[in-house]
């Protein structure tokens, strides 16, 4: 399976000494990733826990409740955090570099993916290959965070097409001895982590990931961006890493990402109705509809659910990557030509629900009166996924919702280890 390139460029994934919770302190430690919680249910998660990551990853939550989330106190406070719990040997970095086996279990699902530290100048090279466009203050939110820190502490989800030799490795690791992290989170997801420190199986997994020719960005876009940009600025993109876990394309699970529409812009139910009738079959249903194919919809306003078919003659040709998601699809023939919201990163009459919520939290929003709308759609693919972005093409915003998510404060990379 080896190419040229492994034998020309560098590796895209390399061992490196993490910085993780002391033994016995994980269940202390970690936390749902940042921009999953906002700054209110964030500090409800920390309260009585003071070894929380969120103070690091959010620490507004040590400040006055009118902060801006983007003052420079903030990042202060996130070093300053970040080397108490360094100090007070909550956390702790392993004496030499290693790779890290992690599993995670969720409502039956289960998938091992491995911690390591991906190249910076793969990204740049596009080894390491984007599917989104990224939104400049939470890019620069990230950039202000690694440099205050030194450090990545937040890891960046990546997918690479399954390769029996790194499957086989990970597993004589998980399935033969007992794991070195073993913590339920809150949300009921398991959390298991193996150090990998023996010299000839870290060979063996190195040169298994040499045999990659490329790596996908599946969650993570802002945090990979802003790697590289701290990395230019210290002028040294091409020995550095960031923090990332790899799992492969038969593992991850995408779930639904649906939508919200706060208003019908003074029109109702039935106005909708007669506008989408022309680009879609519409069939009214007493279930909720939770769409099995990107061409169907489902659309829920004024207590009854509907299912939507697009017509033959708006489907777009099959080989366009980017044109047959349902996301696309969504956008072209019914958020903006007839809802009138042009930007959906912008407009503040949309919104976004990922997720294991499912349609029945759908339902909930509009008969409570918190939207107007609500539109299902089926999960995007990680087939889809993959080739948009070996397309060098761009997904629509919101089109992925991965399930179950990583945790902070497991894993972390000091940017010295570069």
């Amino acid at each position: 399976m080896s190419s040229v390139n492994t034998m020309s460029q560098s590796p895209l994934l390399a061992p490196f000494p993490a910085l993780r919770p002391a033994p016995g302190r994980a269940a202390e430690v970690i936390a749902p990733p940042y921009d999953v919680v906002d700054a209110a249910r964030a500090r409800r998660l920390v309260a009585d826990r003071p070894h929380s990551f969120l103070h690091i990853s959010r620490a507004e939550v040590d400040l006055p409740a009118d902060t801006d989330p983007y003052a420079p106190a903030v990042y202060e406070r996130a070093r300053r955090n970040l080397d108490a719990l360094r100090r007070t040997g909550v956390l702790q970095r392993d004496a030499a570099p290693g790779f890290y086996a992690y599993r995670l279990d969720a409502d039956g699902h289960s998938q091992t993916g491995l911690v390591a530290a991906a190249a910076v100048a793969g990204y740049l090279a596009g080894r390491i290959k984007k599917h989104e466009l990224t939104r400049p203050a939470k890019e620069d939110d990230r950039v202000r965070q690694i440099a205050a820190l030194d450090a990545q502490t937040g890891p960046v989800l990546l997918v690479h097409r399954a390769h029996p030799e790194i499957r086989r490795l990970l597993a004589c690791t998980c399935d033969t001895r007992a794991p070195d992290v073993d913590v339920s989170a809150a949300d009921g997801v398991r959390h298991r982590l193996w150090v990998i420190a023996d010299a000839g199986h870290i060979a063996a997994l190195t040169a298994a990931c040499a045999d990659l020719s490329a790596l996908y960005i599946a969650d993570g876009h802002h945090r990979a961006a802003a790697a590289a940009r701290v990395a230019a600025a210290r002028g040294h993109t091409q020995g550095a890493r960031f923090l990332a876990v790899a799992f492969p394309d038969d593992e991850l699970r995408i779930l639904p990402y649906n939508r919200l529409v706060r208003d019908l812009a003074g029109h109702d139910c039935h106005w909708l109705l007669t506008q989408v009738d022309e680009r879609f079959e519409v069939t009214a249903t007493t279930a909720p509809v939770q769409p099995g194919t990107n061409t169907e919809l489902g659309l829920y306003c004024g207590g009854r659910w509907w299912r939507l078919r697009l017509r033959n003659a708006f489907r777009p040709a099959a080989d366009d990557a980017v044109s047959s998601l349902a996301v696309s699809l969504l956008h072209t023939h019914l958020v903006e030509p007839v809802l009138g919201i042009v930007d959906p990163r912008r407009d503040p009459r949309i919104d976004f629900i990922g997720g294991s919520q499912g349609v029945a939290e759908l339902t909930a929003a509009v008969d409570a009166g918190r939207a107007q709308l609500a539109l299902s759609l089926p999960a995007t693919s990680i087939g889809e996924l993959l080739a948009v972005a070996d397309a060098g093409a761009i997904m629509p915003p919101k089109s992925t919702w991965f399930e179950p998510k990583l945790a902070d404060g497991l894993v972390s990379l000091l940017l010295d280890a570069d």
